[in-house]
């Protein structure tokens, strides 16, 4: 989409193309994201995907705001405080939280100035751009920091900090500091839920604490997850769009291997898109795919080797055909779920069957083969790197 000319600047200023050049840049909030988790390991236990998609939207209202006349402390930091918030109900210390933010910080000023200086800015017009930048960098910090502070008041409940360590001891293995299982109502001859879910935003991470709690449970984050175990379950449905993944119950020492099971299970889960509460037996096939990326690869290019990502009736293609196994390898529910002619998805049933070995009624096993293949092009396709 073209973008609307900015009030004050001309669209050939370079100054302007430079701040649209950063704004629409993925590698640099790949860039910006790595030098951020380098610095902070605590931070960098968050999952990478939802601290990309963070900084992506504070570097995109940051270049919003430095454009708009005005000052930069008047922009909009909605992301900053969102991203603070989470950060706290995901058990990430504040110092850590912010070691990361001056890190990221950092290197979008030395990208800034390699970018200025290449594209021929004058010294002056790239200092004030820097010092301008430099200002809406000092308001997003103030922000992060009230989301943060905010969220703590609403989550930091009296013993939170205990169940913390507790969890990283029975689900990490690390050493326990003294803090006593039986103290939250867990025995060492109990059987328990492992509980693992992505929901970060403030209020249904303390709802879902609280739930916990009165059914005997612990539940507080590990590793940037929400995690725990209970020996019953309460009701969850009410939590969407967050995923909540459950194991049967297991004992005590068991509960590491169920939580690393959980995790990978919840993982598979957002990658399918499916959010709710589900156990990991309900799981288990996109489970048992995700804990083998490197298989997944070769079946992709093994099947899919002559299909061009780049073309879109290629992109057309796979997407039917995953449809088709999805449901069932019937014609009619395929093109009822796609909102197409029957007629069309045979006919790009019977392309793919001329570009690959792909063929129709494929036995359980291949459906299998076919189906993992598919699934990993397609998303791949639709997230480019």
């Amino acid at each position: 989409m073209r973008r609307p000319p900015v009030v004050g600047r001309p669209q050939s200023d370079p100054l302007t193309a430079l701040v649209h050049g950063l704004a629409d840049d993925a590698r640099l909030v790949d860039d910006v994201v790595a030098a951020a988790r380098a610095q902070s390991p605590e931070a960098a236990r968050l999952p990478r995907e939802e601290s990309r998609r963070y900084v992506a939207a504070l570097i995109r209202s940051g270049c919003a705001t430095f454009l708009r006349p005005g000052e930069p402390a008047d922009g909009d930091f909605t992301d900053a405080g969102r991203f603070g918030a989470e950060g706290a109900a995901l058990g990430v210390p504040m110092a850590a939280l912010l070691s990361g933010v001056h890190a990221g910080r950092s290197r979008v000023l030395e990208i800034a100035i390699t970018r200025g200086r290449a594209a021929g800015l004058p010294d002056d017009v790239l200092l004030q751009g820097l010092l301008r930048l430099d200002r809406y960098g000092n308001s997003l910090e103030r922000h992060v920091l009230d989301g943060y502070r905010m969220a703590e008041r609403q989550l930091d409940g009296d013993r939170r900090g205990d169940r913390i360590r507790l969890l990283r001891h029975l689900l990490l293995g690390e050493e326990n500091d003294g803090v006593d299982p039986a103290r939250f109502g867990l025995a060492a001859g109990g059987l328990y839920h492992c509980v693992v879910t992505d929901a970060a935003e403030p209020g249904p991470v303390r709802e879902l604490e609280q739930a916990f709690a009165r059914c005997g449970g612990v539940l507080a984050p590990v590793r940037g997850r929400l995690s725990g175990l209970t020996p019953r379950l309460p009701g969850t449905a009410g939590i969407a769009p967050a995923v909540v993944v459950t194991t049967p119950l297991v004992p005590l020492e068991k509960a590491a291997e169920a939580h690393r099971l959980a995790r990978t299970a919840l993982n598979a889960a957002r990658a399918r898109g499916v959010t709710g509460p589900h156990g990991v037996s309900e799981l288990a096939a996109e489970t048992a795919l995700a804990a083998q990326p490197m298989l997944a690869g070769f079946l992709r290019d093994g099947l899919l080797a002559p299909l061009d990502p780049a073309d879109g009736f290629h992109r057309e293609l796979a997407g039917t055909a995953l449809a088709y196994l999805d449901h069932g390898q019937r014609l009619d529910l395929t093109a009822e779920a796609l909102h197409l002619h029957p007629n069309t998805v045979r006919y790009r049933l019977r392309r793919l069957r001329e570009l690959t070995e792909f063929r129709d009624h494929l036995p359980v096993l291949g459906t299998v083969r076919w189906w993992w293949a598919l699934s990993v092009w397609t998303a791949e396709t639709a997230n480019p790197v």
